[in-house]
């Protein structure tokens, strides 16, 4: 089942062009919020699938335990360290309330860990998420955080969910959703019970809905649209994948999904564009790009790389030299730009250069 025509169309409104107009950080601030003591990898792939897709600038929010294994994975990232144990949430407020005052999206959950003081921050740092108007990412250990606090995240529509099948039974279960419904239509379910944040459903086939309601006068004013809109709409991403699920992928769908709504805070606030597309529609139009983008690029990267050393070994059986090593997550990166283009083309809009310098 292709991706409707009109569903393109839109994503590639909101794809930052490649004409030398822009300068940094009009496309895209992208935050990621994880990062302790055992979780170092996950954030890491998310803040640089982030890059890898087009974003200006990523930065890394952890704990000091972090810090240093994931400044040491790539230069290109910002980390910043202030997710020390040993303070309040009274004190953090002021600087990550600073820090997220610069950005377009955070990206909440890769590498967080449910150690009671990130907990405790990444509850924070999704409330001043909302009260600055900002789009949000949950994923991994940020969805069994709002399952222990649906208030958390409920009504707020500029959020994306990005649940896997675990992920997904669970939060089914914390909203109550009867398990006789068909699997195909759960998700619509859940963005329901809710309060309309979009969800994206990660399976052999990725569903993305957003299912809303009418929006009462608070629930208008918090996500920024008008009283009584309402959407109901579902789409289904199947384009082939990788056949091997390694962990990690996870964190690289919740970076470019995130960029893609960074892309989208940017087209809203005029950075470009002509604002034919409205704010309520930028978090499914951004699951189902992250989605495509990094579906296509694992089935890239195992297509090079293969199950593992056995691959390798029959091959050097056989007498073939074409010896795959087996795909692991961090092939995956290089393959986001491929990705993309073999979605988007090349050009303005799509992954070519631009053919003048932009400003400084």
């Amino acid at each position: 089942m292709p991706v409707p025509k009109h569903i393109l169309s839109q994503i590639k409104a909101i794809i930052p062009p490649l004409n030398g107009s822009l300068h940094k950080g009009q496309s895209g601030r992208v935050g990621v919020l994880g990062g302790a003591l055992d979780y170092t990898g996950a954030p890491f792939f998310a803040s640089i699938s982030a890059l890898r897709i087009g974003a200006d600038l990523s930065h890394v929010i952890c704990s000091p335990t972090a810090a240093g294994a994931i400044k040491s994975y790539s230069p290109d990232l910002i980390v910043h360290p202030i997710l020390r144990e040993d303070q309040t949430t009274e004190q953090l407020r002021p600087a990550l309330d600073s820090l997220l005052s610069r950005l377009h999206v955070l990206i909440v959950g890769p590498g967080l860990g449910r150690e009671d003081y990130m907990i405790k921050y990444a509850k924070l740092a999704v409330t001043i998420a909302k009260e600055q108007g900002m789009y949000v990412v949950l994923d991994a250990d940020a969805l069994w955080m709002i399952g222990q606090d649906l208030a958390l995240i409920r009504g707020y529509r500029r959020a994306v969910l990005t649940p896997n099948v675990m992920e997904f039974k669970r939060l089914s279960e914390n909203v109550d959703i009867d398990p006789k419904i068909p699997p195909e239509e759960r998700a619509m379910h859940v963005s329901r019970a809710l309060g309309g944040v979009t969800v994206l459903e990660k399976g052999a086939s990725d569903i993305i809905c957003t299912n809303t309601g009418e929006a009462s006068k608070e629930q208008a004013e918090l996500n920024k649209i008008s009283e009584g809109e309402s959407t109901e709409e579902r789409v289904v991403v199947d384009i082939p994948g990788g056949l091997k699920r390694c962990g990690g992928q996870g964190d690289i769908l919740s970076g470019t999904v995130g960029t893609v709504m960074a892309w989208g805070k940017c087209f809203e606030s005029g950075a470009f564009g002509d604002g034919s597309i409205p704010p309520s529609r930028i978090p499914l139009l951004a699951a189902v790009a992250g989605s495509m983008v990094t579906r296509t690029a694992s089935r890239r990267a195992f297509s090079k790389n293969g199950r593992g050393v056995f691959d390798a070994l029959c091959q050097g059986l056989f007498g073939s030299t074409d010896y795959r090593v087996g795909v692991v997550t961090q092939d995956m990166i290089p393959e986001i730009g491929g990705a993309f283009a073999e979605i988007f083309g090349e050009g303005e809009k799509g992954w070519g250069a631009p053919t003048s310098g932009g400003k400084l």
